[in-house]
């Protein structure tokens, strides 16, 4: 069944005929439901779609879709999918990775498919532990984490994703998280749309082994004073009444209050997402101790950065045809023998 101008496809279609073996109440439900809508909505065929997985639990990932895909080895997805986008640019690859399989093992992969480029889109789950294996800390875990590989406390600083995505030069970066779906399928799409490299941070919750590690910016009560959702051109306000903004001091960012009327939203930092300097401190609200900050500072939600440049597989294009055009197209018999032959008696 294809879309055809008649049928279109709806999200129950990309769904495959086997058992969903995630744990019941993982995060990777949500997620996984909100990629098929998206898929539909879009009016995708199946048979346009790749998706490649490494190891881990989202790794499981293309046994629940029912469009091409592969179960690949561990840390490696990137380099598959890379290679594959060069083989068939008309396919829609898709990474699914975690923060481990692309972190850890796969972290040097990692930063070289989004240096280069590929035209194709990343989903990396992040819950903050390993969670196929039973519990041990990964590398987004934070210092002091006690979990069964490290029974006295995490001494490893952890990895931004965001930070690491923008420092490797990726054209476009994101994060949404798995309890809000329409704000999750909206930077589904928005990665889609993008020609390039596309990085999503997805916040995952773990409810076997981490529990909660999202909580404060996901859950009703907490998310409007802890979670600042990024709107291309408005500016950075956040608040159960969108009374608190934040502002640019020189090159610090501040928290200010709007309720006073000291400040004004035409005094608040503007988002543009093709801005690298705002889009490199954004990456870093999580982490404000690294620009010199003490204040605790709202995570940011949406598209952080997005710019778009040219791809790795069109520029490989262009340089096999400027190849032909100064040499020929060349003889694989004549390579494959060399300049220099012989006769043996």
């Amino acid at each position: 069944m294809q879309s055809n101008g008649t049928t279109a496809l709806k999200a129950k279609d990309f769904a495959s005929d086997q058992d969903v073996r995630w744990c019941p109440g993982c995060g990777d439900y949500s997620i996984l439901k909100q990629v098929q809508k998206v898929f539909a909505d879009l009016g995708l065929n199946r048979d346009e779609v790749a998706i490649i997985s490494g190891i881990g639990c989202s790794s499981r990932f293309p046994y629940y879709m029912e469009t091409y895909g592969m179960h690949s080895i561990h840390g490696r997805a990137t380099t598959i999918a890379s290679g594959l986008r060069m083989a068939n640019p008309d396919l829609h690859v898709w990474v699914i990775t975690g923060d481990g399989d692309g972190l850890s093992i796969g972290g040097n992969h990692m930063i070289h498919l989004l240096r280069r480029n590929f035209d194709l889109n990343i989903l990396l789950f992040n819950n903050q532990i390993y969670g196929l294996t039973k519990g041990q800390y990964s590398p987004t875990s934070e210092m002091d984490k006690v979990t069964k590989s490290t029974p006295l406390g995490s001494l490893d600083r952890p990895i931004n994703p965001l930070a690491l995505a923008l420092a490797s030069d990726a054209s476009f970066v994101a994060r949404s998280m798995d309890r809000d779906p329409k704000h999750l399928q909206e930077t589904i799409l928005r990665s889609h749309q993008h020609k390039g490299s596309s990085f999503i941070e997805v916040y995952q919750n773990c409810n076997i082994f981490n529990d909660g590690a999202f909580f404060a910016f996901t859950e009703k009560d907490s998310k409007p004073d802890t979670a600042l959702f990024l709107t291309q051109g408005e500016p950075l306000r956040f608040g159960a009444d969108h009374n608190k903004g934040i502002r640019l001091n020189g090159l610090h960012p501040e928290i200010v209050d709007l309720s006073t009327g000291e400040y004004s939203p035409e005094d608040l930092w503007i988002h543009e997402e093709k801005d690298l300097c705002k889009a490199q401190m954004l990456s870093r609200f999580s982490d404000m101790e690294a620009l010199g900050m003490n204040e605790v500072f709202p995570r940011p939600f949406g598209v952080i950065y997005a710019r778009e440049r040219a791809c790795y597989e069109d520029l490989l294009q262009q340089q096999i045809a400027q190849a032909i055009d100064r040499q020929g197209a060349g003889d694989l018999d004549a390579l494959l023998a060399g300049n220099h032959t012989w006769d043996i008696d």
